[in-house]
């Protein structure tokens, strides 16, 4: 049986790791490199790391801060923000990333995933898709969360991973920052549509919306961000509780 996976989240914006609430009114949460290294050593199953501001500001990943991460952690470690072609991959892949996140640009170029899980193999791509609900339906949005597409979020979950993608990051923007549980509705659909692994995101607040994830969406990893950031939550003790209510994790 698979390990279910517990994943923190560093949103960075200027060098530094911010939480808000709906992807708005972000907040200071400390130094990238402090947290990936404490996150490690707290029993983190990986580590996502995603340069909020990359797309919306029109420029790359910081490649620098990447390599101090990776230098600081032997876990599985994603990053995401700015990649727009297939040398911005290979260049966070030599940095130390194991996977690329893309979310802006395979909107805007859905070839790119395509392109991308050929060269560097499915396993490396995961389709990070940011979802709202709006006028009835989901919706995708690209750039931070600040721009709606018009695309109705399950189809294109599906299309992602047609195209290639080895893994969907979903995050529920309206869930997001709010600790009001993950978007189970959403999330029991997709497992059940898409055939690669899907990590949950958005509005984790107490053990037991990490557990209910697991138990009832059947999702394959949780991520969360400033439950971990202000220590609200500590990722081993978190797994302990998982762990005695029969969920499979990594202790």
């Amino acid at each position: 049986m698979v390990s279910k996976r517990i994943i923190p989240c560093l949103d960075v914006k200027d060098g530094r790791v911010v939480k808000g609430t709906n992807f708005v009114n972000l907040r200071d949460a400390g130094s990238a490199v402090e947290l990936s290294e404490r996150y490690y050593r707290e029993g983190a199953d990986e580590l996502v790391f995603l340069d909020i501001t990359a797309s919306l500001e029109k420029r790359k990943t910081l490649l620098q801060l990447v390599k101090e991460v990776a230098e600081v952690i032997r876990i599985p470690f994603t990053v995401g923000g700015g990649i727009s072609q297939l040398n911005d991959i290979e260049s966070l892949l030599k940095a130390g990333a194991d996977k690329v996140s893309l979310n802006t640009s395979i909107v805007k170029n859905p070839d790119l995933i395509k392109q991308s899980s050929k060269q560097f193999g499915s396993q490396a791509i995961v389709a990070a898709i940011d979802v709202k609900f709006v006028n009835g339906g989901y919706e995708v949005f690209i750039k931070g969360g600040t721009e709606p597409t018009g695309i109705e979020a399950f189809e294109w979950c599906r299309k992602t991973v047609d195209l290639g993608a080895g893994e969907i990051l979903l995050t529920s923007m309206d869930r997001d920052g709010t600790k009001e549980g993950y978007d189970l509705r959403f999330l029991n659909e997709l497992v059940k549509l898409v055939s690669v692994p899907v990590i949950a995101s958005g509005g984790a607040g107490t053990k037991e919306h990490f557990f209910e994830a697991f138990q009832d969406a059947d999702v394959e990893a949780c991520l969360a961000a400033s439950l971990f950031h202000y220590q609200i939550l500590n990722i081993m003790e978190l797994k302990k509780y998982l762990k005695q209510n029969g969920v499979n994790v990594r202790l």
